[in-house]
């Protein structure tokens, strides 16, 4: 899988790195990206999405599963 954000499709981006002396060096900018679950189209899923996604409520997460108290019980 890429290194990409699966909701708004952010990418790594090129540039420099420039010393004092300025020698210059190329570099990537990763985005950071974190595997979360989410629901997509009303299922469950894993995706990467980056942070500013999910702090800014793109990524919308599942609620919490509630284990009923006789299946509790029985495990």
């Amino acid at each position: 899988m890429a290194m990409e954000c699966e909701v708004c499709g952010k990418r790594p981006v090129y540039g420099n790195n420039i010393s004092h002396a300025h020698n210059v060096t190329h570099r990537r900018f990763n985005p950071n990206l974190q595997v979360v679950r989410a629901v997509v189209d009303g299922v469950v899923k894993k995706i990467k999405a980056c942070t500013r996604c999910i702090r800014s409520g793109r990524v919308v997460k599942p609620t919490k599963r509630v284990i009923p108290p006789a299946q509790a019980a029985a495990q």
